[in-house]
Formats: C-alpha cells, structure tokens, sequence
C-alpha cells in the first residue's frame, strides 16, 4: 500500500506532462493515460466494496492479492510508457526531417546547374523531397512547368452576298490619280470576307504583344498587325513597335469587322488605298490635364502607301497627330483630333483607256510627294450613360491630299515619241458624314454619305493627254445599313448602296454580311 502515493505522483506527472504535436506517439499516450486514471479509479472503488462486503479474512486477503497484481500490471504499463514518450521527445519530428533534407536538395541543384552528373545529385535525396525543394527565383515560372504559354485567341469569321447591278471590274474613280490599291465594291454573289485570327498575351509587367492573322476575300492570307506596345511607362507615354493601322484619323485604326458600315468610305480608298498600315514606332503621350489630350508620333517605312516601297534607309513616313475629348453631362461624350502624314510615291503606276480606241490600255505612273491632312470627329449620346437600350453615334472625318511630282503617260499610241514626262500638282478632298442608332436592343440602323472632290489639278504639258481621266467629277455614295446583334458574339447586317462613282452610271448594291466572334474579343477604341 505504500506504493500508492507514487502512483498517485506518477499520475499527476503524466497528466502534466507536455506532448509535442507532431509527436506520433502523443495520440496514444494520452489515450493510456486516461485509460489508467479510470483503471485505477475503478479498482479503488471495487477494493473498497470488497472490504466492505465481507467479513472473511481469507476473502479480505485474496482480494488483497489480486489488487496488487493488477498494480503491478499497471506499473510495467506506466513505465512502458515513459519509455515512448522520452524516445518520442528525442526523435525529430517530420517537419525538422524535411526541413533538414531541403539543403541537401539545393545543394543537388545547385551542383546539377554547374554541371554535375545527374546521377550524383539523385544519390543525395530522395524524389520526394526533391519535388518538394522551393523554385528557383532566377528562372522564369512558365520555363519550370509553373505556368505555360496562354495567349488569349480570338477569330473573326465574316461572309455573306454581293448583289451589284453594275461589272465591278470596271470599278474605279474618276478624278483621281488611281492609288493602287483602290477596294472597289468586291465580287458578286457569295463570297468570304476578310476573317482574322488574332493572338494576344502580356509579355511581362513591362510589354504586352498582339499577332492578327487576316484572309482576304482574294484568299490570301497578311500579317495585319504585329506589335509590342509598353504597359509601365510612366508620364502617360507610350510606346508601340511592329506592324500596326495608323492613326491617321478616326476610322484607319479600327479593324473591319469593328466598322458600322460594311466597306470603307471613298475617301479612304481614293486618298490612302485602303486601310494604311505603318511599319516602324508609334510613341502617345496622354498630357497630366483635366480635360482628354492625346499627342501622337509614327515613324514607319510607309511602305503600305501605293507606291511607296523603296530600297531606302530611313522613314518613308511621317504622322503627327492630336486628339481631345471629354463628357458633357450624363448623357453625352465626344472625341475631335486632327493628323497629318508626309510621305511619297515612287513609279505609282496606273492604267487609262487609250483615247485612240486602242484595245491596249496606257500604262502612266506618279512620282513625287504626298502630305495628308484628317479631321474627325465623334459624338456618343446614351440616356444617362446606359447604351445598352438605346444609343446614338454621329461619326465624320475629312481628308485633303496635296501630291507634287511628275506624270510619265504612256503615249506612245498617241504621239508616236513614247512617254510624255512633265511637272504634276494636285489638291483633292474627301469627306464621309454616318449616323448610327440603336432604336432597341441588339436592333441598330445607319445612314452614310461620302463624297469626293478631285479639286485642283495641273498635268503640265499632259493636259491634254489626261483629259480622260475625267478630272471635273465629284464621286459620291450613299448608304444604308441595317443590323442585328443577338449577342456580342454575333452580327448579321443589310447595307444598301447607291454609288455615284463611276461616269458609266449609278450602281445599286446589296450586301448582305454574317460576323461571327469566337473567343473573348477586347474592347473597341472610343
């Protein structure tokens, strides 16, 4: 019995005593413990009961027996279990096992990067712990399998119906040096139009870069942009590099498939041959004002300009350009700039009928300077800024072209002496004006007026030579459009035409486009 207040010592040490969390054996010593607290309880209380139940010295003394077996049982357990616990306090536990391994782990990479055999360093740790050793901050995470490279992609798919009353293969302006790259109202009956395919994807947190892949109807398929442009440069500047629509007015910059009409205006086609791309460096800088200021600088090879590919260092184009803009109310925003591009033709050729009823055509051609100058001019109105139901958009710009330079005509049909070279000068305009309203959701309808003036021209001694290109004309076009949005994924639209362009009479066109977006498309320019 003298043993008792040892136990009862023993008991209040263990449940004192602290067991470490990570410790496997923890769990389970405590578990012991408490097992042994009510064994020994209960024995106590079974004892007491004997005791009293009996009279018997005999009982009394195998009772006695018995207790102090089960006491000796339960000692050999106590100590057993003070042998775990001092062998689980001594063992490291496993988050100091790992944390022990992981040197070695970089010891291993760090002799694998200078060149150490591969199986050197797999001798050092085990997989396990070499999957768990941390990335190395020098190498980039997509180059570790961290991260991979997800650009995001984007299509646009466009076709519908050409229905023209009039040959598009005589398509062309009157008045007008041809610029070689004239887009005419397309072919007739079904037909693809331009679909892109466009790659886009920050390079790091200091470039973001952008591919469009674009089929034209004649199916041929142009890189029609490719750019890096900066996204941290501070002072509102920003830089662009590569291949991309200049910003020579409003409409230029936009894709096709982001226009409200379903081809370009006149002005676009006769002034610039399309839609002008510039290969070189844009640079914008956002002034630190309250109102909307925006200046801009490209230099680019101009070599998309008609007749402007030249074996030449340097830039074959410049563009300066400003633009301004702000909110007026709730209801109501506007953008207005102005720009102005130099560049120059070299051997621009185009093609005349031969006045001698010859069945060859002559075949002139253009040198010399061209300077263009752009307003535009936008205006939004949308009930309390909320153009989902109903929205207005005023929309205009006008181009003047000033080209000094000289005129080869081919007149070897006429005077019998070959070319005819003299002095050319030339100032000529052109102008659209297009409203568009969305009377509904997802309905919209549009009106288009354009109109050219072939302004001022000088032939030199030529006059008489270029009195078929019909110089006194005023080429014009009106246009109305119809469309159908039932998603921003999706456009179907009806464009009726009437093209006053040609001197042979008025052409009627129909046009009928589908435009189907697949992937996340960004947000269009003001």
């Amino acid at each position: 019995m003298s043993r008792i207040p040892q136990r009862g010592a023993l008991r209040a040490r263990i449940a004192t005593t602290s067991f470490a969390p990570s410790s496997p054996s923890a769990p389970r010593a405590l578990a012991l413990a408490a097992l042994l607290s009510t064994g020994l309880g209960s024995a106590s209380a079974w004892a007491q009961a004997a005791n009293a139940g009996s009279s018997s010295a005999d009982s009394l003394q195998e009772l006695r027996q018995q207790l102090d077996e089960m006491r000796r049982q339960y000692d050999a357990r106590i100590q057993a279990l003070e042998a775990r616990l001092q062998e689980a306090q001594r063992r490291p536990s496993p988050t100091a096992q790992a944390a022990q391994a992981t040197p070695s782990a970089a010891t291993a990479n760090t002799a694998s990067r200078e060149g150490d055999a591969i199986t050197e360093t797999s001798t050092q740790t085990s997989p396990s712990v070499t999957r768990e050793a941390p990335l190395d901050p020098a190498r980039p995470m997509a180059r570790q399998g961290a991260a991979g490279f997800n650009p995001s992609v984007s299509a646009v798919l466009s076709g519908g119906y050409n229905g023209l009353s009039r040959d598009p293969e005589g398509w062309g302006i009157p008045g007008f040096l041809p610029s070689g790259g004239e887009v005419g109202p397309g072919t007739r009956g079904l037909t693809l139009s331009e679909s892109e395919v466009t790659l886009a994807a920050n390079v790091d947190h200091l470039f973001y870069g952008s591919l469009t892949l674009a089929v034209t109807p004649e199916n041929e398929t142009e890189v029609e942009e490719a750019y890096v442009q900066t996204t941290a440069l501070p002072a509102g500047l920003r830089l662009k590099v590569g291949r991309f629509f200049a910003g020579l007015g409003y409409l230029n910059e936009q894709h096709s498939h982001a226009w409200d009409f379903v081809d370009a205006p006149l002005a676009h086609q006769a002034l610039l041959g399309g839609q002008f791309k510039q290969e070189g460096l844009q640079a914008r800088w956002v002034l630190p004002l309250e109102r909307y200021v925006e200046l801009g600088m490209e230099l680019g090879n101009g070599n998309a300009f008609p007749g402007n590919e030249r074996n030449r260092n340097g830039a074959g184009a410049l563009l300066l350009s400003a633009h301004t803009g702000g909110d007026i109310g709730l209801s109501n925003s506007w953008r207005a700039g102005v720009s102005w591009m130099r560049t120059r033709a070299d051997g621009r050729e185009w093609e005349s009928e031969d006045p001698n009823g010859g069945a060859d055509p002559l075949t002139n051609s253009f040198t010399g300077r061209s300077r263009i100058w752009a307003l535009d001019g936008v205006w939004k109105w949308a009930p309390n800024g909320n153009a989902k139901v109903t929205n207005l958009q005023l929309q205009g710009e006008y181009f003047r072209r000033q080209e000094r330079g000289d005129v080869t005509y081919d007149a070897s049909n006429l005077t019998g002496s070959g070319d005819a070279t003299d002095a050319y000068r030339s100032a000529q305009s052109g102008w659209y004006l297009q409203g568009v309203w969305q009377f509904m959701p997802q309905w919209r309808t549009g009106l288009r007026f354009d109109q050219l003036d072939s302004g001022s021209v000088n032939f030199g001694s030529n006059t008489a030579l270029a009195s078929a290109d019909d110089s006194a004309r005023k080429p014009r076009r009106t246009s109305l459009m119809f469309d159908w949005s039932p998603s921003e994924f999706s456009r179907w639209r009806l464009q009726l035409s009437e093209d006053r362009v040609r001197a042979d009479g008025v052409d009627h066109q129909v046009f009928l486009r589908y435009q189907v977006n697949l992937g996340a498309h960004g947000a269009h320019s003001f």
